[in-house]
């Protein structure tokens, strides 16, 4: 018996990542600026990025970005009450992760390492660890 496997076709897989991204950047009240750098994008590029025809492609820096933004989110909607959750990630922390900066400044500046940081503190925080 033979496996069927599905694929995805990855302007879909794009659309897809986009669509969530944005719906975070606006959740989080990101300005354009601080969406684009975020996904490393220049501004721009994430002005038509966010429109459902973009027909551009995404890096795997840029995909795996906007994948572990959404984990992110994610986990602080999980976590925190709604308030709290949708401005954690820009409001000042003391935490030893963030050293008095807003966690999407640090993850702008740091870029894919602290961004994947980011989560998996807050995946152990979730986890009780």
């Amino acid at each position: 018996m033979e496996a069927v496997v599905k694929t995805r076709d990855v302007a879909q897989i794009n659309a897809v990542a986009l669509k969530a991204y944005a719906r975070v950047t606006q959740a989080w009240s990101l300005n354009q600026k601080e969406a684009a750098a975020l996904a490393d994008m220049s501004e721009s590029t994430w002005k038509r990025a966010k429109k459902p025809d973009f027909a551009g492609d995404l890096t795997k820096d840029q995909l795996l970005r906007l994948s572990s933004v959404i984990g992110i989110y994610k986990s602080l909607e999980l976590y925190f009450s709604e308030v709290l959750a949708r401005d954690w990630f820009t409001r000042p922390n003391t935490g030893p992760l963030f050293s008095g900066q807003r966690p999407v400044d640090t993850a702008i500046e740091d870029g894919l390492p602290q961004i994947m940081t980011i989560r998996a503190y807050l995946d152990a925080l979730r986890g009780g660890v």
